[in-house]
């Protein structure tokens, strides 16, 4: 299919919360981030970098989150900008707007909010 390789999550994880952590703050980060436990605070790559959220099932995090690459079975609460590629998988909910370049949303997702498609040509600025 087209675009396929855009949409390649690297396999590797650079920062793992595990299930029974709690955060509260803002994070920065680069690489891969893999969220099992709950952020209470915004989420966003360091400024330069292509990174990329994963959120597991068990993953919540309470702010917005702003990232090129997002992969989602978890819960957020905030609104969510994904610059290049979100997956909704079967038990992601998310409670806010949601900014996508390119979406692939399975069957079980819900988003409360609205949908936002972000052209090619639209600046990075949206949250």
């Amino acid at each position: 299919m087209f675009g396929k390789k855009a949409n390649k999550i690297s396999g590797s994880i650079d920062t793992w919360i595990g299930e029974d952590a709690v955060l509260t703050g803002d994070i920065v980060f680069s690489g891969v981030l893999r969220v099992d436990g709950t952020i209470q605070g915004n989420v966003q790559e360091q400024g330069g970098t292509e990174s990329t959220i994963i959120l597991s099932e068990n993953g919540r995090i309470e702010g917005a989150v702003n990232t090129t690459k997002i992969v989602l079975d978890g819960t957020v609460v905030g609104p969510v900008t994904a610059r290049q590629f979100i997956e909704l998988q079967t038990k992601a909910r998310i409670t806010g707007d949601l900014h996508y370049k390119s979406l692939e949303m399975h069957m079980g997702a819900v988003i409360d909010g609205k949908l936002v498609h972000t052209e090619e040509n639209a600046t990075d600025d949206i949250v």
